[in-house]
């Protein structure tokens, strides 16, 4: 496994992180119990989750498998976005966050929080309230880090020079999605964290499974795959993004690599990428996605090929953002 430093930081994380949005969903807890305990033997130290992931069954399902085993990864989880019909219920305002920090403490069997994340930019509350809550749940122990997710360029970088100018623990990390699908982010994000220190974690590093090739149209939903599972992903699903995942596996097969290994190591050799969250509903996809760590793109000559059949994505709409309403 390889390692990087998370921006700035001090912290260092394996460059292939475990995304588990499906804990709970679409893998039960004994396949994702197994998942987690892989990881970890192959080298992975970082975990993401969220509270709001399966309807809080993620966190749940992490705490009790890291049981004995929580000193050894970076766990990191998020809050912020729609967590219930309550007006207090989302965003991130100091009565939010408090409540929603505790909760994921519970449910995580732990006592403090590696990485606690920003879900999304909230426009209805100020930016320093987030943030002097966020220095006060450092200062408390209970979180170690702090990160944003789904901020634009714009937001990211006003949030850092309040911290700045308030002299607050800056925000040392973002998520957003980014793939050869969705490189949106090499516009504006790109150059300001690797300006700012702040390390990117992309999320949809896959495209949701569209660059593992399984696709073939936008009708023909393959059995077991996320749009047969979540039906809310068929809004994903576009002819020309599929059109990729099918040139990309075209060139994975050429070189002798799966298409989801090529695409993860492009991802991992883009600039201030520091560890990306793949999902992952079983061990054998888990190794499949390991298999990104032994691609040399530079030596193969992939990483120019990659760039030109994706250039048109640095261009188009992101391929997903979650905002508040």
């Amino acid at each position: 496994m390889k390692y990087r430093r998370l921006g700035n930081s001090g912290l260092v994380v394996s460059v292939m992180g475990l995304g588990t949005n499906a804990f709970g969903k679409r893998s039960d807890e004994i396949a994702s119990t197994e998942i987690i305990h892989h990881a970890i033997e192959s080298g992975i130290n970082f975990i993401d989750t969220a509270n709001i992931y399966a309807g809080t069954e993620s966190e749940r399902i992490i705490g009790r498998a890291l049981e004995g085993k929580r000193h050894e990864v970076v766990l990191a989880t998020k809050a912020g976005l729609v967590k219930g019909d309550g007006p207090n219920e989302r965003g991130s305002s100091r009565y939010h966050l408090q409540r929603e920090l505790e909760d994921s403490l519970r449910r995580l069997k732990t006592d403090y929080i590696d990485l606690y994340q920003i879900h999304t930019f909230d426009p209805n509350t100020p930016l320093e309230e987030t943030l002097r809550t966020l220095e006060d749940m450092v200062r408390s122990g209970k979180v170690r880090y702090i990160g944003a997710s789904n901020y634009a360029a714009w937001e990211l970088m006003k949030a850092l020079g309040i911290s700045d100018r308030l002299g607050l623990n800056r925000f040392i990390s973002t998520q957003s999605s980014y793939s050869l699908a969705d490189r949106t982010p090499e516009l504006e994000l790109v150059p300001m964290c690797l300006d700012q220190g702040v390390g990117i974690i992309p999320y949809f590093p896959l495209a949701g499974g569209i660059l593992s090739g399984k696709y073939n149209s936008t009708d023909a939903v393959p059995a077991g795959s996320r749009a047969d599972k979540d039906h809310n992903f068929n809004k994903f699903l576009d002819q020309r993004t599929i059109a990729l995942g099918q040139q990309t596996s075209k060139l994975a097969e050429i070189h002798g690599h799966t298409p989801s290994a090529l695409s993860l190591a492009w991802l991992m050799g883009r600039p201030a990428v520091a560890t990306v969250i793949a999902g992952a509903t079983s061990t054998d996809q888990l190794e499949n996605n390991l298999k990104s760590l032994s691609i040399e793109l530079d030596s193969e000559g992939l990483g120019e090929e990659l760039d030109a059949i994706s250039s048109h994505y640095r261009y188009v709409e992101p391929f997903a953002i979650y905002r508040l309403p």
